[in-house]
């Protein structure tokens, strides 16, 4: 008989799966604020996957992928243990806004402090009641407020097992993102976790295409952990290609954006971006791409300062012009009207 789960101080027996309120620190005005973390606890053993979103209280698409995964009819069967977190910056959505209260960013204060700021206490209570029981995580995500992210998995793939999982996602486009200091990314390494942040659409908007893919990734890397069987359905295996370097372009002037690439494309050395107009001077700005790539992220604000990051630039070894191809392909199947199991 496999052993319960314990976490929070609440026991969840196999089999079974409960909704655990994990107190987090009060508001002002002494509003009682939790973080509800989806427990499914399967009768067979299996790896620990946690998956988190909305670490960035304006990135909603994460909160409905998750929704989805729990929804399904397999997960009441799986092998291992889930832990859903759907919103852990409850402050943040509150708000509509990025950070916390303190305007810290969540995401840079890990593994945090029991004793520290109002972001290191709620990093610290993440890192001590769900990292440290799991083998291996998502971390859900989009782009900032006015900016929108192709689908993507950044992860470390120099590991063997983390750059499988990134592989088995099933999204085009897999970037080789360093650690950055204060990262749940940085603080799931210290526990020998592999981990996967996968980025997609844009702040405070739902995104359908990238919600399905969310969804049918999360599911895809359920399935190569063996927490999961195998699906009957088959669905089109996309090839996933690895950029080692990616680079934003800004913008050499201030005015008003007229962008004319967009998400996927294939952009060369050079090539037109858009252009900025002056709306004072009546004058006009060429936008051109500074590497050869494929877009995977881009302002959608028309209003530019000078130096602002405008379109983000994957650069790959691989022939870009076959990335381009099956990231084509990929939007294409994802704005269909079926969803993946």
């Amino acid at each position: 008989m496999r052993k319960s789960f314990e976490i929070a101080g609440i026991t969840v027996a196999p089999g079974s799966r409960t909704v655990v309120d994990l107190p987090m620190p009060k508001q002002s005005n002494h509003s009682n604020m939790n973080m509800p973390l989806h427990v499914v606890h399967g009768r067979r053993n299996g790896p620990v996957l946690f998956i988190s979103a909305a670490i960035h209280g304006d990135e909603l698409n994460g909160i409905e992928v998750i929704r989805r995964v729990l929804a399904h009819k397999s997960i009441a069967k799986i092998a291992g243990t889930l832990i859903a977190i759907p919103v852990v910056n409850s402050y943040g959505l509150i708000q509509q806004s990025r950070y916390l209260p303190d305007r810290r960013d969540l995401n840079r204060s890990f593994p945090g402090s029991q004793k520290g700021s109002l972001a290191a206490r709620l990093a610290h209570l993440f890192v001590e009641e769900v990292v440290s029981k799991c083998t291996h995580g998502i971390d859900l995500h989009t782009g900032a407020v006015h900016r929108s992210n192709l689908p993507q998995i950044r992860a470390d793939l120099d590991d063997d097992e983390t750059r499988k999982l990134a592989e088995s996602f099933g999204v085009p486009v897999l970037l080789n993102a360093s650690l950055r200091d204060g990262s749940l990314r940085g603080a799931c390494k210290e526990y020998g976790i592999s981990v996967l942040l996968y980025e997609a659409g844009e702040a405070l908007r739902y995104d359908e295409s990238s919600i399905r893919a969310g969804v049918t990734g999360v599911m895809n890397v359920m399935r190569t952990l063996g927490m999961l069987t195998a699906s009957r359905r088959k669905g089109r295996a996309y090839e996933p290609y690895i950029a080692r370097k990616s680079v934003w372009v800004r913008a050499t002037e201030s005015g008003m954006m007229r962008m004319i690439v967009s998400q996927g494309e294939h952009v060369a050395k050079g090539e037109l971006l858009g252009y900025i107009d002056d709306p004072y001077s009546g004058g006009q700005h060429a936008v051109n791409a500074t590497h050869e790539g494929v877009v995977i992220g881009r302002l959608e604000l028309p209003m530019v300062h000078e130096g602002d990051a405008v379109v983000h630039i994957a650069c790959f070894e691989d022939s870009v012009s076959d990335v381009a191809d099956e990231v084509e392909s990929f939007q294409i199947d994802y704005t269909e009207d079926q969803i993946g199991d």
